[in-house]
């Protein structure tokens, strides 16, 4: 497990319980910058569910610290049914003020590591088919459309891939 790793003047870490506030607000700062239409009202109350994924035994919250205060968080574990080699990205933002730093690619890298420090051979998540930002990020990070779970047709998100290299 990331315990701590440092980054220049970045530190990225396991999240805090203590921290789920700060976390909750930087979740919602980071959405309402992508969603055009706002937020749906019950993702402004998002402090118990960050808790809830802390402290989940089987979960990991990473958090990136720049200038000892929270600048991006990712949220991963291996959902329910699916193989024990595949891990799931539910949450990654970087708050809107540091887009474009380096502190989400320095964050992904964190998960990389720790994906294969656990021996995960892929990992899969969804972005909103319609925020071109989170689509190029993941783009230059290596995630590919995954053939196993196409669009559905109107739908609002897309379904990416990430082959995790070997160690």
């Amino acid at each position: 497990m990331i315990s701590e790793r440092l980054t220049g003047a970045l530190v990225i870490r396991t999240a805090l319980a203590a921290e789920t506030e700060t976390i909750a607000d930087l979740h919602v700062r980071a959405r309402s910058a992508y969603c055009p239409d706002g937020l749906p009202q019950a993702d402004f109350d998002r402090a118990e569910d960050w808790r809830a994924c802390i402290e989940r035994p089987d979960g990991h919250v990473l958090c990136a610290v720049a200038q000892g205060r929270i600048a991006g968080i990712a949220s991963f574990r291996t959902p329910d049914g699916a193989p024990a080699d595949t891990v799931r990205l539910f949450q990654f933002h970087v708050d809107p003020a540091h887009w474009r730093s380096g502190i989400g690619t320095a964050l992904h890298q964190a998960c990389v590591e720790e994906w294969q420090a656990d021996g995960k051979r892929s990992a899969v998540l969804d972005v909103p088919a319609d925020d071109a930002r989170a689509q190029a990020f993941c783009a230059r990070q290596g995630w590919i459309a995954d053939p196993q779970n196409p669009p559905a047709e109107g739908g609002h998100h897309l379904f990416l891939r990430f082959a995790v290299p070997g160690k």
